[in-house]
């Protein structure tokens, strides 16, 4: 399936506890005119009543008809029926609702809703980080692809999502790559979220510097901090950012020793990567020692910072080498080194989101996998 060829319209939306941001896309690209209501999370008639709006008026700006309707919703969720369980964000919706079949009588074309870590990853599979990696590996001359993506997003929460060989993931519950769940390595009482989310790195530079938590500045400044060009204790700031990294790398190196394939990274604090990231592959690269005092890796795979030049080189070359078959003269080529990239988005968190819905929505209408 071209997704850039494709002429199907499907209406998509970005839903915020306070906002809900409604639009068109054909192609892979946006074709309308973004139409933004309130959410209207603690009501949930007006709730319902601005989506369906919501969605009349974004089909008002379509050149031709929507074929089908596709977006991210927050769980928990029973996403392949559509019904919506109780959000803590939107509070209207506890107990059950059945969005996605309201929607659908309402419309007259199907409905998807999946989750929106779930259709980040979906997106850079199909048009980020994943194919930008087999691209590079192509040009470079290694026979070395990739076929498995995971990501999280970092920012308000700590999301995941997983694609499978080019099918995205979502588990018998609806509730794969719920990341979020994982163990803090820093507090183990505590989930991964609260280590490596916007509060978590807020909460670190009030700790060490003794502002409380109300007073300390939003991560954008803390990242200016860090950096040197904002007034502040840069070395606290630095540190709130490396420890998020620590804790985001722990919980990434539990998922990635069952999934094996690169990882993005996104969300509302990827743009400190230039903080965290190291502290994310360092993790996990790290090792575990025996009860007899041996050391050995944490993963079967080396890890590769693909945003750093001199680590994607040697990604990319790999260690290949020609190798004898046995009885034979005749040789093949083997490859030693086992690798996986950890990298940054290459659409953009909402870009990404947007993209896998739209393609989530093709592929079941078309019944193939992209």
């Amino acid at each position: 399936m071209n997704l850039a060829t494709d002429s199907r319209i499907v209406m998509t939306l970005d839903a915020g506890g306070t906002n809900f941001r409604f639009a068109a896309t054909r192609g892979g690209q946006p074709i309308t005119e973004t139409i933004a209501l309130p959410s209207n999370a603690d009501n949930l008639e007006q709730c319902l009543r601005n989506l369906v709006e919501g969605f009349t008026k974004v089909k008002a700006l379509c050149p031709e008809p929507p074929v089908a309707i596709s977006f991210a919703f927050p769980g928990p969720a029973d996403y392949p029926n559509g019904i919506i369980g109780d959000l803590g964000n939107l509070p209207a919706f506890r107990g059950g609702v059945a969005l996605g079949p309201m929607l659908e009588e309402k419309f007259g074309i199907p409905v998807f809703i999946n989750n929106d870590g779930d259709l980040f990853v979906y997106g850079e599979a199909i048009g980020g980080l994943l194919p930008h990696v087999n691209g590079l590996l192509e040009k470079a001359g290694s026979p070395k692809r990739y076929r498995n993506l995971f990501g999280v997003t970092l920012g308000t929460g700590f999301g995941g999502g997983i694609v499978r060989n080019g099918e995205l993931f979502g588990g018998d519950n609806s509730a794969a790559g719920e990341v979020w769940l994982l163990s803090n390595k820093l507090d183990r009482g505590c989930n991964a979220e609260e280590g490596c989310c916007i509060r978590a790195v807020r909460r670190s530079y009030g700790r060490q510097t003794g502002i409380p938590f109300d007073e300390v500045p939003e991560p954008k400044v803390l990242f200016d901090i860090a950096s040197g060009s904002q007034p502040g204790n840069q070395a606290a700031a630095q540190e709130a950012f490396r420890r998020l990294g620590e804790v985001a790398g722990d919980a990434m190196a539990n998922a990635l020793t069952l999934l094996d394939g690169i990882a993005v990274i996104g969300g509302g604090v990827s743009g400190a990567w230039p903080l965290f990231l190291p502290a994310i592959v360092d993790e996990l690269n790290s090792t575990y020692t025996g009860p007899g005092g041996n050391t050995f890796q944490r993963l079967s795979s080396k890890a590769f910072n693909l945003e750093d030049p001199a680590q994607l080189d040697v990604f990319l070359k790999g260690e290949t080498r020609t190798v004898t078959v046995p009885g034979s003269t005749k040789t093949v080529k083997y490859d030693p080194l086992l690798r996986i990239g950890i990298g940054m988005s290459r659409l953009g968190t909402s870009e990404a989101v947007a993209l896998g819905a739209y393609a989530f929505a093709l592929s079941k209408l078309s019944n193939c996998h992209i």
